[in-house]
């Protein structure tokens, strides 16, 4: 079972993106060291909550800190962009890190509205082509006399992966023979037959001859039960913030969220959104992962962990890499 991590760049309340980046570069390298065999990093725009808007530029400074971790986009929101571009960025990056590049592509916006107009080409954005698009990419990297020509061309392509939070990205994924990463961490009320959903419509391809599933689900691994609880209830305050429109400086630590004077209806939102989570000591969070393998049917896991205090963040992962088998 490879274990991977999935990091956003997050900025904490009175820090800065200089600082959530430097982080970033920092647990990658951790990781990197820890034996964890993806590190994806996320496109977020017009936010105050992360830093990464250009996972390409970033996976640039990740792997020339890193040795054989590989590295990935989770993802490029395609819709923004010609596929052209994206072919010549997965390109390089795997001209640059030979075997290394994941290129996980959505269909998302990854930010407002407004923001996505400002991304679009003359403010259309155009996530109804996201098929196509995806299609004419992987005819980009994989057809030598495509042209115009793309350059360079790497010994090895980047391997394109879906990404979604729906069954739809599920069903397409599969009709197109791609690997899929669904998103439970962003989408809690997913139907647990959302991999074999993939699976059940998974046609062989040229890229892939079985299916391939990931699980990306947020991991809160501490010394103790009690600290690790202390995290997740801090991280889904942040979000709660941002669902309800109070306002978003960052987030939050555990001390806020102490304070924090719940009604019901956020109590409950938090019990909903976090009953995926795995949290607590080490050996629990590796039980719990364990479940959600079987009841989802994953092949490999990713993990989001977000935390107020970067040293909660590496510990994190420290402990988890240390029950985990495989790494």
């Amino acid at each position: 079972m490879n274990i991977s991590i999935l990091d956003q760049s997050p900025v904490k309340q009175g820090g800065s993106a200089e600082l959530a980046l430097a982080e970033t570069l920092e647990l990658a390298r951790l990781c990197d060291s820890l034996g964890y065999h993806r590190f994806w990093v996320s496109e977020h725009h017009s936010t105050a909550a992360y830093a990464g808007s250009a996972p390409e530029v970033l996976l640039a400074a990740i792997g020339a800190q890193t040795q054989r971790i590989r590295l990935g986009t989770g993802g490029i929101m395609l819709p923004h962009y010609s596929p052209f571009k994206v072919a010549e960025v997965g390109s390089v990056l795997a001209t640059l890190f030979p075997g290394r590049v994941d290129l996980g592509v959505g269909r998302a916006p990854g930010a407002d509205m407004d923001t996505a107009r400002e991304l679009a080409h003359g403010g259309t954005p155009r996530f109804h082509l996201f098929q196509q698009q995806t299609e004419e990419l992987i005819h980009k990297l994989g057809n030598l006399r495509y042209r115009p020509k793309l350059t360079p061309r790497p010994v090895e392509n980047p391997v394109v992966w879906m990404l979604g939070t729906s069954a739809d990205s599920a069903v397409l994924a599969g009709r197109m023979g791609l690997p899929y990463n669904f998103a439970l961490f962003i989408n809690a009320d997913a139907d647990t037959d959302i991999l074999r959903i993939y699976k059940e419509h998974f046609q062989p391809s040229a890229l892939l001859d079985k299916p391939l599933a990931g699980l990306t689900i947020n991991v809160y691994c501490a010394d103790t039960e009690e600290k690790a609880a202390q995290l997740a209830r801090a991280r889904h305050l942040s979000m709660l913030k941002v669902v309800t429109r109070q306002g978003f400086s960052g987030i939050g630590s555990i001390e806020e969220a102490q304070q924090y004077s719940y009604s019901p209806q956020e109590s409950f939102y938090m019990q909903q959104q976090s009953r995926h989570d795995c949290v607590g000591t080490p050996d629990q969070v590796a039980a719990r992962i364990g479940q959600l393998v079987k009841l989802f049917d994953a092949d490999e896991i990713m993990t989001v962990t977000i935390t107020y205090d970067f040293a909660d963040r590496k510990r994190s992962y420290q402990l988890l890499a240390d029950v985990m088998p495989g790494l």
